[in-house]
């Protein structure tokens, strides 16, 4: 099976990360890469949406979102009942673990177009829609650790943040123009795209390298919460995605989607929502765990799952 080079990025900037090089991504630079590869994959999921009817996708959207929401609270119970974190703490990593990442997405479609294997362009509508819900619900979660909620706060920073308003503005964007209207742009953003991957990959390891530190705070409970709970939703993804009958590589990519674990968007919105958890533990446990993880052994294992599941519904 191929090996997906964008990852060597990734691992280079981890190393480099490690040894302490003064390798460094201008901020500006890795700014400007993250609005092009969220733009990049609204634009594309937008293409594809535009070749189905939209009204398709609300029986299927529903339950994938409705199955999704089991994940949060599970990850809640293992880390509160049986990990004995703080209630407010657990809330927090479950919304981190409910939420989704946008690269881990990207990488997982890189790979799969490597192993020349296709999946649902509106992959990119569900990437949309579990991005928020579970955010939402780790709030919930946390309500008995006190404090009052500033739900409009929330709401705003959740739906006007970067992530949303790019991904839905692309999706739009390539609804609405079809394939032939963003044909000008396909240099732009189809065929630079992996080129644009890898750059940020690169900055994601030497991001990744800077919060090892806070593993030593986690402990190896919540450093085998963040391996084992990836793979069971993963496995849940695959099953979500053979009832609703998705094609292969449309179930290792919803696969991914579940297993990934958001480190943009639901840092941002714990902050506001939970402001006495500590965020070491859930951005130490997202990012320096679930997102390598995902990288190195999750996207291959959960395209295999998807192989091996085919047709079981």
């Amino acid at each position: 099976m191929p090996f997906e080079p964008v990852i060597l990025f990734f691992i280079l900037g981890l190393l480099a990360g490690i040894i302490r090089s003064d390798l460094k991504i201008p901020g500006v630079l890795y700014e400007s890469i993250s609005i092009f590869l969220l733009l990049a994959i609204g634009l594309k999921g937008g293409i594809e949406l535009a070749k189905v009817p939209v009204a398709s996708l609300a029986g299927p959207a529903l339950i994938v979102v409705l199955v999704a929401a089991i994940i949060p609270f599970l990850a809640f119970a293992v880390l509160h009942n049986v990990g004995r974190l703080a209630r407010a703490d657990a809330a927090s990593i479950a919304a981190h673990y409910g939420s989704v990442s946008v690269v881990t997405f990207a990488v997982a479609a890189s790979y799969l177009l490597r192993l020349d294997e296709s999946y649902e362009g509106y992959m990119v509508v569900f990437l949309v829609l579990l991005e928020f819900p579970a955010l939402v619900l780790g709030v919930i979660l946390a309500r008995r650790a006190g404090g009052d909620t500033r739900w409009g706060h929330l709401l705003h920073e959740v739906f006007s943040g970067k992530s949303i308003v790019l991904l839905v503005g692309g999706l739009l964007i390539g609804w609405i123009a079809g394939a032939d209207g963003i044909k000008p742009l396909d240099l732009l953003f189809m065929d630079l795209f992996k080129g644009m991957l890898a750059f940020f990959l690169l900055e994601m390891g030497l991001v990744v390298a800077s919060r090892l530190a806070d593993l030593r705070r986690a402990g190896f409970f919540l450093i085998g919460f963040a391996v084992l709970m990836p793979v069971f939703a993963g496995g849940l993804g695959v099953v979500t995605a053979n009832v609703i009958g998705l094609s292969v590589g449309g179930a290792a990519m919803l696969a991914t989607l579940y297993a990934s674990a958001s480190y943009i968007a639901a840092p941002a919105a714990m902050r506001i929502a939970i402001p006495e958890a500590n965020p070491a533990l859930s951005i130490g446990a997202a990012l320096g765990i679930t997102f390598p993880f995902n990288l190195v052994i999750g996207i291959p294992l959960y395209y295999w799952m998807a192989v091996s599941f085919e047709g079981a519904f």
